[in-house]
């Protein structure tokens, strides 16, 4: 049986390796910590008997956590199926869901689905250890079904992320989730196959799902609805990829369970974290498997690689000379065998990025240079202001870290970072550093949630919160 393998050598990297998603750390503030973390990884035992799973489960259950999620649904959402037949109302208000998450880095971000979060109003992460956050969302993406979120805490556990491209069928691995605000949940399994697309993703009703990719890493460890978002982990205890669905048709846990791929997941949430959104670099082809009956129908030679039914015009696809009927059998030297495999490695870059796309034209082999475009068609980034998503009413706002929160004898807040000279609040004489810790009869937790209230709302507005002074103040004022 294969021998497992310390991670890292531990003096030598000196808290600067690769965690998770290195960017996030701050490595000045936190190498110690960094280090001392990293040597619970390396103290990870041989095993040349059977898979121990002990150590690694000791590990990664406290990067784990449990999300609630509040809901506020409209009028229209709670109608009386029975139209009143037996006499009763649907009651109107919030509805509240849950899922699991990851922490990839000590300083609060943390991974999980796009549809536990979806909609949320409000998010509360919990801890392996019982502590509770208000979350804030940072970004979502329908189409890898990811979402980015934060919490104000340093020095927390994290889960270091693995190459998900070293993934092999047959090895073991652990589904590690928090369902239901049981604490960490760990079930074993082994992956069964790769490149599994379910057609989960898109929904041709919305528009956001058209470039969906759905390539999903196949076990048959147990998993059920509360662990998604939960994390897949090798017996090296890196994090391979992030649990998402199963395969059963009374929702409950049926023999498969699928994951997002951990090397996809960095590309998505990197760029949720640099820019708000993802920035994807496309082909710009339609495409399909090739099968025995297209092969047969198109006279292609052999039943392998992707089949391209359409370039599109103005497309990186259609600049690099790429043509239709062509065939995909390679991205970058690598072999593609299927639409999903495809659109997981091409999902991989950004526009501008270069792809070499090995390709067979007529049963002949050749490789032309790809330079992607974005869906707009064109090959730069679109970097939005990191300030952009704090902006609301003309006025800065910012999160309270915990720390300071516990100073103030306060459980939620935002504070007005700065006031706009022609704003609503200034009018109203609100001054910076105001906290807001009411609006109306609805308390405020986090940015989202005050921006989201704020945007949405028209007529009267009544702040409630704390003065820098530490005095209590109220402020009222209109919104047109």
């Amino acid at each position: 049986m294969k021998k497992y393998i310390g991670i890292f050598a531990i003096a030598s990297l000196g808290g600067l390796a690769a965690l998770g998603i290195h960017s996030f750390i701050q490595k000045d503030e936190t190498a110690k910590f960094t280090e001392n973390y990293l040597a619970k990884y390396a103290s990870i035992s041989e095993s040349t008997n059977r898979p121990d799973f002990v150590e690694v489960a000791e590990i990664v259950t406290p990067t784990v956590v449990h999300i609630i999620t509040t809901v506020n649904t409209s009028a229209e959402e709670n109608v009386d199926p029975f139209g009143g037949f037996f006499g009763f109302s649907v009651p109107q208000g919030p509805r509240q869901g849950s899922g699991s998450g990851v922490i990839i880095s000590e300083d609060g971000y943390i991974v999980t689905n796009n549809h536990v979060i979806d909609g949320a109003s409000k998010i509360t992460v919990i801890l392996n250890d019982k502590r509770e956050y208000a979350a804030e969302l940072l970004g979502k993406d329908a189409n890898t079904d990811l979402a980015l979120l934060r919490i104000d805490e340093k020095s927390l556990p994290f889960s270091v992320v693995g190459n998900s491209d070293e993934v092999k069928i047959g090895q073991w691995v652990l589904a590690v989730g928090n369902p239901f605000n049981l604490t960490s949940t760990v079930t074993a399994g082994i992956v069964s196959a790769k490149g599994r697309g379910l057609n989960l993703i898109r929904d041709p009703r919305n528009p956001e799902t058209q470039y969906a990719i759905e390539s999903f890493i196949q076990t048959d460890a147990a998993v059920n609805p509360g662990n998604s978002g939960g994390a897949l982990v090798s017996t090296e205890g890196k994090l391979i990829g992030i649990n998402t669905a199963i395969a059963s048709q009374t929702g409950q846990y049926a023999g498969y369970s699928f994951a997002i791929p951990s090397n996809l997941m960095k590309k998505v949430i990197e760029d949720l974290r640099k820019y708000g959104s993802v920035q994807r670099g496309l082909l710009g082809v339609q495409i399909q498997d090739v099968t025995n009956d297209l092969a047969e129908r198109e006279g292609l030679k052999e039943v392998k690689g992707v089949f391209i039914a359409k370039v599109n015009e103005n497309s990186a696809a259609e600049a690099a000379g790429i043509k239709d009927k062509d065939v995909i059998i390679s991205i970058d030297g690598e072999s593609v065998k299927s639409t999903n495999e495809l659109q997981e490695k091409v999902g991989k870059k950004s526009p501008g990025d270069k792809v070499l796309v090995g390709l067979l034209r007529k049963g002949s082999k050749l490789e032309l240079n790809v330079t992607l475009k974005s869906k707009e068609g064109k090959t730069t980034l679109e970097v939005k202001e990191k300030t952009e998503t704090n902006k609301i009413l003309g006025c800065e706002f910012e999160s309270i870290p915990r720390e300071e929160r516990i100073k103030l004898k306060i459980s939620n807040g935002v504070r007005v970072k700065k006031v706009g000279e022609s704003s609503n609040l200034r009018k109203a004489g609100v001054p910076a550093g105001f906290i807001v810790t009411k609006i109306g009869e609805t308390a405020i937790s986090t940015v989202t949630q005050l921006k989201e209230i704020l945007e949405n709302k028209k007529g009267g507005v009544l702040l409630e919160g704390i003065n820098p002074d530490g005095s209590k103040g109220y402020y009222g004022f209109g919104i047109q």
